[in-house]
């Protein structure tokens, strides 16, 4: 038995199976009326199916259900109450905090939220943070400019609220933050997988060895990278510290974490979200371990603008092992494998750009940074890595992409055209980075 003060909450984390499900389906018909009752863009898509909130008694009701995915946001906001429009279910006077999705893959879906959904996201960032070791002794540095975005909004109110002394580095330049963070001896801070290795870049231009820093841990959110192994290694080698993964959305709010038992996964935090994973084909509900499907959902708490059966396009799937945390919420094992939006058919195989990550990153000689790209060439599918050597591996290019074709042939079952660019001459990015184009679409 573990000790009680290794959790947030421990009658959450720590629920019996039977009593949390038991929990979650009463969670699940409050934010199913709340919302019938109040949204006019939940309602519609409820009528056109003949769902009212008595119709959803048990757990097969919930898979009557009908999801909602971003393009259903989209065409129901530019509305009165502006900018909201049919999905806002409080007075717009209760609005108190506003934020939008980054607009990665296509316009930006509005996010209102009251003081209490507020509230909301800092206790479910409240509950991962404790679960990585974050305690009212770090002072913690947030190295990203505060933007219309949420980003890491919800992790500087959530480590204030369990007592971490929080600085921001939001106007600095990145060796301005490096700079900073040795000045005030920062012990933890987080930021993209991307920016984490490019400040680890930063460090050494400035003469400095990450190490010496005495950062004891990285909170890692945006991209897939902490959970992909050899990227999570490079993160951890270049600081000399834990590295832990989260996961979360606008949409949706903080869903996952990584725990500093480190399970090989991620936590679903089920306590504050029914989480579904249903097959990428059949749609049935997958409930075995190890087969991949479709991430799909709720939020129980969150009222201005509920999320309820959301499609998240997130592809992962359930762990064979429970975590010796002694936390009863499942653990997606190997944390998000990719998305449904950007696995696709190349030459008729499935592939995944979360895999080239995995090789690239594997390979010393190869520098953190490449760019992704599938085109036609007339009616044959094409795959282009445009990497960057390492500082000190000049000149090895043939070595180098002979080891790299054969370690993507086994993860890939693909063959890949190489372009070698000179190091830092790839873009770099300080929040999500953007290296996969599929340009055949």
């Amino acid at each position: 038995m573990q000790s009680l003060d290794i959790y947030w909450n421990p009658i959450l984390e720590t629920m019996p199976v039977e009593k949390l499900r038991e929990l979650q389906l009463v969670k699940f018909k409050r934010i199913f009326k709340w919302a019938y009752d109040r949204s006019r863009l939940y309602r519609k898509l409820y009528d056109a199916v003949g769902l009212t909130p008595e119709d959803v008694r048990t757990w097969d009701d919930i898979r009557k259900v009908p999801m909602i995915e971003k393009e259903n946001y989209r065409e129901a906001q530019y509305k009165e109450p502006w900018p909201y429009g049919d999905s806002l279910c409080v007075p717009l006077e209760e609005v108190t905090v506003y934020h939008q999705t980054s607009g990665t893959t296509g316009q930006p879906i509005f996010q209102p939220d009251t003081w209490q959904d507020w509230e909301w996201w800092a206790e479910t960032w409240c509950q991962f943070l404790w679960a990585m070791g974050f305690r009212n002794t770090d002072r913690v540095f947030l190295p990203f400019g505060y933007n219309v975005f949420v980003a890491f909004w919800a992790g500087h109110y959530a480590a204030e609220k369990i007592g971490c002394e929080v600085v921001s580095g939001a106007l600095l330049n990145t060796e301005e933050r490096v700079l900073k963070m040795k000045e005030l001896k920062a012990t933890a801070f987080m930021a993209t997988p991307t920016y984490v290795l490019g400040m680890a870049d930063a460090c050494r231009k400035l003469g400095m060895d990450p190490r010496d820093l005495g950062i004891k841990k990285i909170l890692c959110a945006g991209e897939p990278g902490a959970s992909v192994p050899t990227t999570k290694k490079r993160m951890e080698e270049a600081w000399g510290c834990n590295v832990y993964d989260h996961v979360g959305a606008t949409e949706m709010g903080a869903w996952g974490y990584e725990c500093n038992y480190k399970p090989g996964g991620l936590h679903v935090n089920e306590g504050f979200f029914l989480v579904e994973l249903l097959d990428l084909e059949t749609g049935e509900p997958i409930e075995e371990p190890n087969k991949l499907g479709k991430i799909v959902l709720t939020s129980f708490d969150r009222m201005a603008q509920p999320c309820i059966r959301y499609d998240s396009k997130d592809v992962a799937m359930w762990s064979e092992n429970s975590c010796a945390c002694g936390r009863t919420h499942r653990v997606f094992k190997g944390g998000v494998q990719g998305r449904t939006d950007h696995i696709t058919k190349v030459k008729g195989v499935l592939f995944s750009p979360v895999s080239v990550e995995e090789a690239v990153r594997s390979m010393h000689q190869l520098g953190n940074e490449y760019e992704l790209i599938v085109k036609k060439d007339g009616e044959i599918d094409k795959i282009i890595l445009k990497y960057e050597l390492a500082p000190g591996c000049e000149g090895q290019e043939k070595e180098v992409e002979a080891d790299l074709a054969k370690i993507l042939r086994i993860k890939t079952n693909l063959n890949f055209i190489f372009e070698s660019h000179p190091y830092g001459s790839l873009p770099r990015y300080q929040v999500k980075a953007k290296r996969f184009q599929d340009l055949r679409k």
